[in-house]
């Protein structure tokens, strides 16, 4: 996993899963904390992510709405975007455009 970026764009690639958790916390966390307004997290070059991963961009997104910012989802490939409307995330998390919810497959 990679993470570049600023405290207002944060750009994900690779796998973000179980053993790169604890580094994308932290980088979200940081980026949260030295910035106002929204946390854009483009995912266009993010390949997978686990349940662990989807914890840690819950867990940005809820301290976010404490620090007064809201973190906002760009770019999230179809495989993800299926993942979040199972879970129903996807009316919960800010997501940049939407999701092509009607032309999804079901899970």
């Amino acid at each position: 996993m990679h993470i570049r970026g600023d405290h207002a764009e944060l750009v994900v690639g690779g796998r973000l899963d179980v053993r790169s958790a604890a580094d994308a916390r932290t980088a979200l966390h940081t980026a949260l904390e030295s910035g106002g307004g929204d946390l854009v997290l483009d995912l266009t070059e993010l390949d997978s992510w686990d349940a662990t991963g989807l914890g840690v961009i819950m867990g940005a997104h809820r301290k976010a709405g404490r620090a007064g910012r809201r973190l906002v989802l760009r770019g999230v490939p179809p495989q993800m975007q299926r993942l979040l409307v199972a879970t129903r995330l996807h009316r919960i998390l800010a997501i940049e455009g939407g999701l092509e919810v009607e032309s999804l497959p079901r899970v």
